[in-house]
């Protein structure tokens, strides 16, 4: 029997999936939870075989998570399953050290094979997302860069940015004005929206 960890922060969805998961003769979602940090804490009391988790959660990122899976529960592979079927999350999951990637809209059937098969040690990954993530290549953006240009997404003034993130307003410039070029874009706002929609931040 699969010992599954569902971590998914839409209630009415976690209980779709763990319905539709539990009618699989060799599937059992051990813990169904809705944070990262349930999803942490669940992890090291039931130990799964396979960790099924949502990029977008409430106190942080299904990828975070990923990377502190293969550091505390290095035995659980982890298969992400998403909404956002975007390049740079793709190469983000993978850097985590997650086994596989889906976006949500394929058949549960897929999903249970999938679970499977990435506890048999394969790589999973939605194709039309692998050939679109070989196509933009990888983040062009530097970490700070990275920091810089999330902290900018909602509209934040330098001094907000500087102040937030310990740096200078003269190198927060720097950043913003490097990840515009990088992006192609006009202006920190689309340079955070085209980084978004590429999953580079």
């Amino acid at each position: 029997m699969i010992r599954l960890l569902l971590a998914e922060d839409q209630g009415m969805m976690r209980g779709a999936l763990a319905l539709l998961l539990n009618l699989e003769p060799d599937i059992e979602v051990v813990a169904q939870v809705g944070t990262v940090a349930e999803a942490m804490e669940a992890a090291r009391d039931v130990r799964p075989d396979v960790a099924l988790l949502d990029i977008e959660m409430p106190d942080g990122s299904g990828l975070d998570t990923a990377a502190m899976l293969r550091e505390q529960v290095p035995d659980c592979r982890v298969l992400i399953l998403t909404t956002f079927g975007r390049p740079g999350y793709l190469r983000q999951a993978m850097e985590a050290g997650a086994a596989g990637f889906l976006v949500k809209d394929g058949p549960v059937e897929q999903l249970a094979v999938a679970v499977r098969r990435v506890l048999a040690g394969h790589r999973v990954i939605d194709p039309a997302l692998a050939a679109a993530a070989l196509a933009a290549g990888p983040n062009p953006l530097t970490c700070r860069e990275r920091h810089v240009l999330t902290a900018a997404a909602d509209g934040a003034t330098i001094a907000d940015i500087a102040a937030r993130l310990h740096l200078s307003e003269s190198t927060v410039r720097n950043y913003l004005s490097a990840a515009i070029g990088k992006t192609g874009t006009r202006n920190r706002i689309e340079a955070a929206r085209s980084a978004r929609a590429n999953g580079w931040i």
